[in-house]
């Protein structure tokens, strides 16, 4: 029984907070939930430091990432694409 199991990565979206490094974005993530004994929904925020390796994404797109072996101390997560473009004035 040796059938090849081909892992499926999870993918997270948020939204880029800044692009300012070189090859790197932070992305804002929020999860909504039901506290289980206070019934009352809360908001978790988490920002993640993401490879982009073209430079592509800039402050405001929406974008979705996944995670990757670890590429420097803080960032482990890599682009995968640009969802939308964020509305310039």
């Amino acid at each position: 029984m040796t059938e090849s199991i081909k892992k499926t990565k999870k993918i997270f979206s948020g939204i880029v907070v800044s692009s300012k490094m070189d090859k790197t974005i932070t992305v804002l993530t929020e999860q909504t939930y039901v506290h289980p004994k206070l019934q009352k929904v809360l908001r978790r925020i988490k920002k993640y430091k993401v490879h982009d390796e073209t430079n592509q994404a800039k402050e405001g797109d929406t974008v979705e990432f996944y995670q990757v072996r670890p590429l420097s101390k803080t960032k482990y997560m890599s682009l995968e694409r640009i969802v939308a473009r964020a509305m310039s004035s």
